[in-house]
């Protein structure tokens, strides 16, 4: 069996998106990951927050297998089997799961613009009441000037892909 990817980015953000959880969040629920990806966020959350459900769900099916390599190893039973999901195809899923966290980590800026607005649709129809849809992310700020870096990464995925780009907030 061949190892997962790896994100260095998702291992370092990994503390300050917990932090902010811990402050959102109940004690227990049911958590959907949109773009789970290598599978580190969703495993680091699920062991930190063994009260709480998660659905890991990835357009990529090759990412698929990073999710499910990580939660095997870690022996996680809180963690439902990982689901393929483009969040710009509606339905996500045949049936309407109420979720109390849709988080969506690293997505919004390496997808085109019609996937925010797909994000925020289908979080609506998912959320219980009082849910809250939590996204992570470089994004550009009215009255903040962008690093150099951010606007270096954002040139450099405009020209992978005009579609794609920080977001304004």
């Amino acid at each position: 069996m061949s190892q997962p990817d790896f994100s260095p980015s998702a291992e370092r953000n990994k503390h300050p998106i917990l932090d902010t959880l811990r402050t959102l969040l109940p004690v227990q629920g049911l958590a959907l990951e949109i773009a789970s990806g290598t599978g580190q966020h969703v495993q680091w959350f699920a062991q930190q927050l063994p009260e709480w459900t998660w659905q890991p769900t990835e357009v990529h099916r090759g990412a698929l297998y990073n999710i499910e390599v990580r939660v095997s190893e870690a022996e996680l039973d809180n963690v439902l089997d990982a689901q393929t999901l483009d969040v710009c195809k509606e339905p996500w899923f045949a049936e309407a799961t109420p979720y109390d966290l849709v988080l969506c980590i690293n997505m919004l800026h390496i997808a085109p613009w019609a996937a925010c607005g797909a994000l925020m649709r289908g979080a609506a129809r998912h959320l219980t009441s009082g849910g809250v849809l939590v996204t992570y992310g470089p994004y550009f700020e009215t009255a903040v000037t962008p690093t150099a870096s951010n606007l270096e990464f954002d040139q450099s995925l405009r020209a992978h892909d005009a579609s794609f780009g920080i977001r304004q907030l």
